[in-house]
């Protein structure tokens, strides 16, 4: 059978179309969707190690991406990255180290996915009752909320409540403000063990933890986020890579789809408003949660047919929210030219 990079046609190509919809997350959410390629490896019969390790090739990938962007935009805060970036390296480290050794056991695979099963329900259950709240708060509150003009960019109550602390030493961040560095070796060894651990670049927990704990502006965190992503990415390659686990035929493949998947989804953001299409991001977390629990219990109870049934769940979901993003985008420049001639 003809092959591309070890991987047969039919595979191959299943991997570019999945790595579209990955890079259209990633540019319309700026989330790189890597917490969906390791379990769609786990679902496949991959072991956890290659699993994760090529998901941390690709999200090395999509962050240089990202990042150059960003800087580009004067949002990525270097010095909080670099800060950040031992604690991010020795979280890493201290989680492929746990997995390793969970593969020694022969129950690596059990216990990422069952963490996979856990995180995926949690972030789409704040994902939905996220978006849920935001529709009845423009319902109930649309004209006080123009009203108001509050700064979107405004630190977090939380966030300055840390701060007030002042514990030594304190670091000057790039807008001028300070954070301990203890706060910021934390947050990096708390993303670098996830990221380590479950293959992810650690994005849907690194930028709220850079916002909410660090206390810096949104735009900031995002952008630094992201730098943090590309150095968490590289260095969970490079410690994977050493163990000659990354299938560079899946991670090249996954690439080649996000690349064009990343053009179209940013794009879309000037044309689809978020709200319209978050809640469906977070219901796909929840089927996602699902898949990778079906594909356990098809693993313990040696039922093949559940592992198709995940499978479909995985991609389907993620098909059908990346479906809703390319319609209302179509759906916003239509009406646009057509309101054109008219204006």
């Amino acid at each position: 059978m003809f092959e591309l990079l070890g991987l047969s046609a039919d595979l191959f190509a299943l991997f570019v179309v999945f790595g579209f919809m990955v890079g259209v997350f990633f540019g319309f959410f700026g989330m790189g969707g890597s917490f969906l390629v390791t379990p769609a490896l786990l679902i496949l019969g991959y072991p956890a190690p290659v699993a994760i390790g090529s998901s941390m090739a690709f999200v090395f990938g999509t962050a240089v991406i990202a990042t150059l962007k960003h800087h580009d935009a004067g949002q990525v805060d270097y010095r909080l990255g670099a800060l950040m970036f031992v604690g991010i390296t020795v979280g890493i480290e201290l989680g492929s180290r746990l997995v390793f050794g969970l593969e020694v056991l022969g129950i690596a695979g059990v216990v990422v996915g069952v963490a996979y099963v856990i995180l995926l329900a949690a972030i789409g259950i704040l994902f939905t009752r996220s978006a849920l709240s935001d529709d009845a708060d423009a319902a109930g509150d649309e004209p006080e909320a123009e009203s108001e003009d509050a700064p979107e960019d405004d630190i977090p109550e939380i966030a300055q409540k840390i701060k007030s602390y002042e514990l030594p030493p304190m670091m000057t961040l790039a807008d001028g403000s300070e954070a301990s560095l203890w706060t910021i070796s934390g947050v990096g060894g708390g993303v670098g063990l996830v990221s380590g651990f479950l293959g992810v670049g650690g994005g849907f927990v690194r930028m709220p933890a850079i916002y909410y704990l660090i206390g810096t502006s949104l735009a900031a965190a995002v952008g630094t986020s992201l730098f943090g992503g590309l150095m968490s990415g590289g260095v969970g390659a490079f410690t994977y890579g050493r163990a000659g686990v990354i299938d560079l035929g899946i991670v090249t493949a996954l690439l080649l789809g996000s690349a064009l998947g990343a053009r179209i989804g940013s794009g879309a953001t000037a044309y689809v408003d978020e709200d319209d299409v978050t809640i469906y991001f977070g219901l796909m977390l929840l089927i996602a949660s699902l898949a990778v629990a079906l594909g356990e219990v098809s693993a313990w109870l040696a039922m093949p047919v559940l592992d198709r049934v995940s499978f479909v769940l995985l991609i389907g979901s993620a098909l059908f929210v990346c479906a809703i993003i390319l319609y209302h985008g179509a759906v916003a420049v239509h009406r646009g030219r057509d309101a054109a001639p008219s204006a």
